[in-house]
């Protein structure tokens, strides 16, 4: 069965959608747990995505390994992902520290790109699990990257993704100093949101 088919394949799509269930349940009841703590909403929206062949397949080529599903289980690690979007930038690592204390799964990786950022100046929170799913009465692992960004990051991430295509002309280095830049500036505006919570707590 060649890659394409296999990640066509009804059960294999079926077991990640399961997996991103399992997820979002988790995220939600964190969610829930935080805002009786705090006394307001902690994680404002998720998303989630199962990557498509032709993704897989230019990450596979970027990374010089084969086409074949081998690659995909042992150097893939965002088949499925799941983004979670806060206001506050310790929202995010107290949301990150709860799923890392979950029993039932394991942390295989941890990127923190918010206090090491990207040249490029994104800036995020990547945690890589393994998350059991029961299917047809059997347990499989399932990799799984869940994002966690503020609002103002998640806006930059898109405006940058949107701009992709832009930096392959001759104005590209000047495109990605200027969004830099941006990137800079919004990491100024989250440290000042942040400030300005705790000063509001504290009175």
């Amino acid at each position: 069965m060649d890659l394409k088919e296999y990640l066509q394949q009804e059960e294999f799509i079926v077991k990640c959608e399961c997996g991103i269930s399992l997820m979002k349940a988790k995220l939600q009841i964190i969610n829930a747990e935080l805002g009786m703590r705090f006394g307001r909403k902690v994680i404002h929206n998720m998303s989630s995505r199962i990557k498509s062949y032709d993704s897989i397949a230019a990450k596979l080529k970027r990374k010089g390994l084969p086409e074949n599903t081998q690659a995909v289980r042992e150097h893939i690690n965002d088949m499925v992902g799941i983004r979670a979007v806060c206001t506050y930038t310790d929202d995010l690592y107290q949301i990150a520290e709860m799923l890392c204390a979950q029993k039932d799964m394991r942390l295989l990786k941890k990127k923190d790109y918010i206090k090491k950022p990207k040249k490029s100046g994104y800036r995020s929170l990547h945690l890589i699990f393994l998350v059991p799913i029961s299917f047809q009465a059997e347990v499989y692992w399932i990799k799984m990257e869940v994002q966690l960004r503020t609002a103002a990051m998640d806006y930059w991430a898109g405006l940058d993704y949107q701009l992709q295509y832009k930096k392959e002309n001759c104005e590209a280095k000047n495109i990605g100093r200027e969004l830099k830049e941006y990137a800079n500036a919004i990491q100024q505006i989250d440290s000042k949101v942040l400030e300005l919570r705790k000063w509001i707590e504290a009175i």
